[in-house]
């Protein structure tokens, strides 16, 4: 049995979540301007993937923040380590993935989430990239879009790395979602991670498109 079997997680929107969730837009209004585009492309109920670029540590809040649906997302073991704070992060929708390695635990985990009807959020690139561009994309999102018949919605998160860099202005950070990807009869993980990525490409700035800058001739 793996120890995370032994912990309780959440797979709704508790009072003490939606309390923080409050509190926190209060708190980084303070820091940021946030915006949103496309949230008409988030359907209101039923079981979704959100897949975003990773540029910061910080992007879940804004992504939370600015949408209506709670998001349950994966995060890095290590946080989960001292039991407080793990609880926090369990209440507040987050799970332990334990990275650099095949975690079939977090993906099963990951697997319930969409079965409860709920948003998983998934970085597909698995790391932060700091604002330098995209980097090449993991196919762990496409094969539970494929093996749930569940829709990915990209987003793009842009702005999240000028966060705390000049107190004299608040930057604004963009939360934009794009229509959905459905996966087709014919997708393999690998055509539908390249699907979602030069979405998401084709809708960042130049400079942070990175090896997705470039779409192939007859890819579509």
């Amino acid at each position: 049995m793996d120890p995370r079997d032994r912990q309780t997680f959440i797979f709704h929107a508790t009072p003490f979540r939606r309390a923080a969730i409050a509190i926190l837009d209060i708190l980084l209004a303070v820091i940021m301007v946030k915006r949103v585009e496309g949230l008409e492309n988030l359907p209101t109920a039923g079981p979704v993937i959100i897949a975003a670029n990773h540029v910061t540590n910080f992007d879940v809040f804004p992504m939370q923040l600015c949408l209506p649906r709670p998001i349950f997302f994966m995060g890095k073991a290590e946080l989960f380590k001292f039991p407080p704070f793990g609880a926090v992060l369990r209440n507040l929708g987050g799970f332990p993935v334990y990275r650099g390695e095949k975690d079939q635990w977090a993906m099963r985990h990951a697997a319930k989430v969409l079965a409860h009807g709920q948003v998983l959020g998934m970085f597909p690139e698995g790391t932060r990239s700091n604002g330098r561009g995209l980097t090449l994309a993991k196919t762990g999102v496409a094969r539970l879009a494929i093996e749930a018949n569940c829709r990915i919605i990209p987003i793009c998160v842009i702005g999240s790395d000028q966060i705390l860099r000049s107190f004299r202005r608040r930057p604004q950070v963009t939360i934009k979602l794009l229509p959905a990807l459905q996966p087709h009869p014919d997708d393999t993980p690998l055509s539908l991670t390249d699907r979602l990525m030069f979405s998401l490409a084709a809708a960042l700035p130049d400079e942070m498109r990175g090896v997705y800058a470039e779409t192939p001739i007859g890819f579509t």
